[in-house]
């Protein structure tokens, strides 16, 4: 396991916040965001950090000022962005496109790129400096959609961060408008992607008509059983193509290579983190697995250029006793069963179930867990014209309300250069070392070994 970034303690000095508007005169009006956009699992605000390495090519240019002006003439195609969400009837979110711009930071810190360690991963030191809370601003409603800080350091390198208002894109949607910046930043005059807002794609039928279960939305329980979670350290594994076959092996020998990357790695994390949670062996573990259906509507297809939410909450459930008695096999077949439930339908049912209930948040209790993999959104492509970022991807191990709940699959490269996946695990520290004994012996156990699962249903 990877260490956590070392305690770099550095200054960052900020200019007064300021309002970056659209390049010319927007058109007024109120858009709707889907059934999908404003469910109340997406009501927050979600950070994103780039790190870019000085370019002597681009010596002379600065940073602020460059993406500054690009963000302003991005949001004349973008410009529901830089408006306001309002709250309708039955607690409809919709976009008054006001015009007032996204919240700017300019910032100079007093430190080299090289000081945060020759292998970029979160938790990085001093975030909330890199990406200032400006006091008011992080509301769901009435307040900037997006809030990007650019901090220029010693060395000529610079840090974008943001973070934008969830509802209104998911990964590759903010991506989509990250690059449009770079675009524009790098000379061209629009984007190459044109943005299309087309919610309606993804909003209620009528009459709404509910046709799958969705146990993702079941009855809420309340967070206090989540209380011992709530302090947790943040532990991290690069994990490079070996340590990813090594756990394929553990599979189902004819169906081994058909697993995706992203269903060994969740089954892993599940059945790691329930041994080390030690829930009673008749206790229901969840495991959420978030499936775009970007590319994948036909009746119509969804358009080039949608830059809203896409996603469903797919749930895999099993008693931990099984989960953790068993083989890797048995959660790989859990996760791939609740992953291809989420069809074209599936979501349409979703947007139904919204519009009728009242817009509910997915499932949250002790035993849920949600992992989200970004390494294909494409955050590393974003150039502003300094080249591809040496770390591109959440700021932060953990998203939403509740410490623990969800973390991130993030691309990453090893101090070998290897390619590999950090993987953000939170949990109290005695689970934590459980889990990293759990892990290592996956990793060093040959295939099908069942003693480790037997030891851990005697101590559970």
């Amino acid at each position: 396991m990877a260490a956590q970034s070392s305690a770099l303690v550095f200054k960052v000095h900020r200019r007064e916040p300021e309002l970056v508007r659209p390049a010319k005169p927007t058109p007024y009006e109120v858009k709707l965001l889907s059934d999908i956009d404003d469910q109340e699992g997406l009501r927050f605000h979600i950070p994103v950090v780039q790190f870019y390495k000085h370019v002597p090519s681009m010596r002379g240019k600065d940073p602020v000022a460059v993406i500054r002006r690009a963000l302003s003439e991005t949001l004349v195609p973008y410009y529901p962005f830089a408006g306001r969400l309002r709250e309708g009837p039955n607690r409809k979110l919709m976009v008054e496109c006001t015009g007032e711009g996204v919240l700017f930071v300019e910032a100079d810190a007093d430190v080299r790129l090289t000081e945060f360690g020759d292998q970029l991963q979160p938790p990085f030191p001093c975030m909330k400096e890199l990406l200032f809370d400006v006091p008011g601003s992080n509301a769901v409603l009435h307040s900037p959609l997006l809030l990007i800080q650019v901090t220029r350091l010693k060395c000529g390198s610079f840090i974008f961060a943001l973070r934008l208002s969830h509802c209104m894109s998911d990964a590759p949607g903010l991506v989509q408008f990250m690059s449009a910046i770079g675009e524009i930043a790098r000379g061209s005059h629009a984007p190459s992607i044109p943005p299309v807002w087309e919610r309606h794609f993804l909003s209620a039928r009528s009459p709404p008509r509910v046709t799958h279960t969705h146990r993702e939305y079941g009855q809420q329980a309340t967070i206090d059983d989540n209380k011992t979670m709530t302090t947790m350290p943040h532990n991290f594994d690069s994990m490079a193509c070996s340590q990813l076959s090594a756990l394929r092996r553990h599979a189902p020998p004819h169906l081994r290579q058909s697993y995706s990357r992203f269903e060994i790695l969740a089954s892993c994390l599940w059945k790691c983190r329930t041994v080390a949670l030690r829930p009673d062996p008749e206790e229901t573990m969840r495991m959420i697995c978030l499936v775009s259906m970007r590319g994948k509507f036909s009746y119509p297809p969804l358009p080039i250029g949608y830059y809203g939410n896409t996603f469903a909450f797919a749930v895999a459930e099993a008693p931990a006793g099984e989960l953790c008695r068993n083989p890797l096999g048995y959660a790989l077949d859990l996760v791939r069963k609740a992953k291809g439930e989420v069809t074209e339908e599936y979501m349409k049912s979703v947007a139904d179930l919204m519009a009728l209930t009242g817009r509910p948040d997915f499932l949250k209790t002790r035993w849920t867990y949600l992992v989200s993999d970004v390494t294909r959104a494409g955050f590393e492509t974003v150039d502003f014209g300094w080249g591809s970022p040496v770390y591109a991807g959440p700021a932060e191990p953990d998203v939403g309300p509740v410490p623990g709940l969800a973390n991130f699959c993030i691309p990453c490269k090893n101090k070998k250069g290897e390619d590999g996946i950090v993987l953000a695990i939170s949990l109290p520290t005695q689970a934590m070392e459980r889990f990293v004994k759990e892990l290592e012996s996956m990793l060093k156990s040959p295939p099908n070994e069942t003693k480790t699962f037997t030891h851990v249903m005697s101590a559970l």
